[in-house]
């Protein structure tokens, strides 16, 4: 059975049957490689939020207590350093 499936290339909107091209979802080499070619130029990127005062607030808020966890962690080491020379 063959399949015909009428679709439009993505790059050039030209009506192709999708089961026998093999350059698939493009209609074409060329279509396909203007696409890969925006892909290389990041033409296409994904929307993003900008970062607002609160969000910018909640990160520092959390680079703080990385710094206290730090912090802690140092005086530990130093405790044990301490400990280890008291036994020689």
């Amino acid at each position: 059975m063959n399949k015909l499936l009428q679709v439009n290339c993505p790059q050039c909107d030209k009506v192709f049957s999708y089961y026998k091209s093999e350059f698939r979802p493009f209609c074409c080499e060329r279509c396909k490689m203007i696409d890969l070619g925006h892909w290389f130029e990041e033409s296409y990127r994904v929307p993003t939020k900008e970062k607002n005062q609160t969000d910018q607030n909640n990160g520092n808020k959390q680079n703080e207590s990385q710094n206290d966890d730090e912090d802690q962690y140092s005086e530990q080491d130093v405790d044990l350093y301490e400990d280890d020379e008291n036994n020689y």
